[in-house]
């Protein structure tokens, strides 16, 4: 299979990592992490020129109906920079539209007009994958739905809403008649508390409390649980194309750090040793990267189990690499990798965030074992 970017791809990627290098440098981005707001609305204007935020869109709604790979192209850059709009949060808010909302039809124009002011920059979407008791069960469900004369109301607690605070509208899913549905919920709704706190990788995340929070249900009821879990999946590889941009960097920085880092007279970078080591590192990135753009081409797959296949392995294969990479790069640095003044230590925190969320490598690794087949062929 060929992975490699076509002609559009690569001259998107080159175009956004021109910006980023000149405009959103490390102390340009931990700036504005120290801000109230922890995201800078000028950066966002500026990915909304280059035309991410429609990228994801429907062509019928003002994008230009990106594949996921294209999407991934982009993340993968932002994961480089440790970007800290809420482009994932919203990339994948736009997915879930796109699958549970059915916004060519007459009857959602509502969800068409959400995904008009996507593309336009004009609001951000979250997705609420999490509630307290959860950890990583997707269906481990408390919020209740009830109907009521204008749509429904929702009343239970969403927690690390990644980027929750930030969007306009949220992708909730709640037990409906016993079923898990999917509901958009917007940020002025009555009976909806944000907590908005900054985690420890520099983004920010929020609990939301629903209290007969006003929704509108997404989709079809009964295909709430599978759309929910395709959703998800797209979530999670595009956390891994995120790591493998981070990566790059924390690779990139050791190199470099090795090169000035003096040992007996010699740049550390002369000891075999230590090459060896960075050799390694090199090659957990690639074997991270060829294993996510895998899971890439298999989202789209007709096949649920050959899509949750290739998710899965990626996630365990990035969350293996992700851990390695980040000790060793650490590790080089010496002490300095653990200061908040370089920016490895906080490609490390970035890193291990992403390995714990939507689902870590044990957790992955359980749900690859679990697919048919796995027994016969082990």
């Amino acid at each position: 299979m060929n992975f490699n970017f076509t002609e559009e791809q690569q001259q998107l990627a080159d175009a956004l990592r021109r910006y980023l290098d000149k405009n959103y440098g490390f102390e340009a981005r931990q700036a504005i992490v120290k801000t109230p707001a922890g995201v800078s609305a000028q950066h966002w204007n500026a990915f909304v020129e280059l035309g991410l935020t429609a990228l994801p869109v429907p062509a019928e709604q003002g994008g230009f109906d990106g594949a996921p790979f294209d999407v991934l192209v982009v993340v993968q850059e932002l994961g480089r920079a440790l970007v800290v709009e809420p482009y994932w949060a919203t990339a994948v808010g736009v997915e879930a539209l796109k699958l549970a909302g059915g916004a060519a039809e007459p009857e959602n124009a509502e969800n068409a007009a959400l995904l008009e002011r996507v593309a336009s920059g004009e609001i951000k979407l979250a997705a609420a994958f999490h509630e307290p008791q959860s950890r990583y069960d997707l269906f481990s469900l408390e919020t209740q739905a009830k109907e009521t004369g204008d749509g429904f109301a929702l009343t239970g607690t969403k927690s690390v809403v990644q980027h929750g605070a930030q969007a306009s509208y949220w992708i909730v899913p709640a037990r409906f008649a016993g079923e898990v549905a999917l509901f958009v919920v917007a940020r002025d709704a009555q009976g909806v508390e944000v907590s908005d706190y900054r985690t420890i990788d520099g983004q920010r995340a929020a609990t939301l409390t629903f209290k007969e929070a006003h929704a509108r249900r997404l989709g079809d009821a009964h295909a709430g649980a599978t759309t929910w879990e395709k959703i998800a999946d797209y979530a999670t590889f595009l956390l891994c194309a995120e790591a493998v941009g981070a990566m790059d960097a924390l690779n990139h920085a050791t190199v470099e750090y090795t090169k000035t880092r003096q040992q007996f007279g010699v740049p550390i970078a002369r000891f075999q040793a230590l090459q060896h080591r960075m050799a390694e590192m090199l090659i957990h990135a690639e074997q991270a990267r060829s294993l996510t753009y895998l899971a890439a081409a298999r989202y789209s797959s007709e096949s649920a189990e050959e899509r949750r296949r290739a998710i899965s392995a990626a996630k365990v294969r990035v969350g293996q690499a992700a851990r390695f990479i980040g000790q060793q790069a650490v590790q080089l640095h010496g002490g300095m990798g653990v200061t908040n003044e370089v920016a490895a230590a906080h490609l490390f925190k970035r890193l291990a965030i992403i390995e714990t969320t939507l689902g870590d490598v044990d957790h992955h690794l359980e749900r690859f074992a679990s697919l048919p087949g796995f027994a016969q062929a082990a």
